[in-house]
């Protein structure tokens, strides 16, 4: 083939690529339209609102060995304040020394108010047993901050090495794919497939990200708290799995959440 059939080969193959962009384009603006009007018509009948009545039941039920209820549990904004306090978490709290998420901050209350066996509620499988009544209570306290802003404190020293921590847990890169949390959320304008893969190094808006756990995953028919959500990145990322309420997964909880700070919570939202 001479240099002028060559080029006039590759000419038209240009050509034909180009026209075949906007077909491309439109046909996978299309598809994205398609699942955005499906999440929003799954919406309007969001299957968490069950999780939230049983949450809030759970909350106020006495249990356990010493027969008592969650009603006095502390979660940062005095005991047995609800609204307001799932935006300002991951926090420190003074009587455990440590910086908690909603989830081991319940498990700390579990202990303390109701004493249940915390170890047992790690070693319990998601959605089972306790474990499935933790993400009820979960699911119920971030309902009451509904459309709040996340503010989390970062005052404490602890809150600080929290955040330092989990921005290079976000970013470290290991296991047999060399994967780290960043690899699918460290830019703008990601996406696997038709999945955005929002920007989580930066605050994503409202209700994007760590703004929208607790969420039902239409899926597997489960709601996912944000510690089961973590702790199903790690196995995308074919990471050994994080212990349950664990500093690692807090850390990275506050990273999160810092980075989210002035956007709004639709917890409990509804995902694929």
């Amino acid at each position: 083939m001479n240099k002028k059939v060559r080029l006039a080969a590759a000419v038209g193959a240009v050509a034909l690529a180009g026209a075949m962009l906007p077909s491309a384009y439109a046909q996978k603006s299309a598809a994205v339209q398609s699942i955005e009007e499906y999440r929003a018509m799954l919406a309007d009948g969001n299957p968490s609102e069950l999780f939230e009545a049983k949450g809030e039941d759970l909350w106020k039920q006495k249990r356990g060995p010493k027969n008592a209820s969650l009603e006095k549990c502390d979660l940062g904004q005095g005991p047995g304040v609800v609204k307001g306090a799932f935006v300002t978490l991951p926090r420190y709290f003074a009587d455990t020394n440590r910086v908690q998420d909603l989830e081991s901050r319940l498990l700390t209350c579990m202990d303390t108010l109701q004493g249940l066996d915390t170890k047992a509620i790690i070693a319990t499988p998601f959605g089972k047993g306790e474990k499935a009544n933790m993400t009820a209570l979960a699911t119920w306290i971030a309902a009451e901050s509904r459309d709040m802003k996340f503010d989390l404190p970062q005052s404490h020293p602890r809150e600080k090495i929290a955040y330092e921590v989990g921005k290079r847990l976000f970013f470290e890169r290991a296991g047999p794919h060399d994967f780290s949390c960043a690899s699918c959320h460290g830019g703008d304008n990601w996406r696997i497939r038709l999945q955005d893969l929002p920007n989580l190094t930066k605050n994503p808006g409202d209700g994007v990200g760590f703004a929208a756990w607790p969420a039902y995953r239409v899926s597997d028919g489960q709601m996912w708290s944000m510690q089961q959500r973590l702790n199903d990145c790690y196995r995308q990322q074919r990471f050994p799995e994080p212990g349950y309420a664990s500093d690692v997964t807090i850390a990275l909880a506050t990273y999160l959440g810092v980075n989210s700070q002035g956007s709004k919570s639709v917890a409990p939202a509804i995902k694929r």
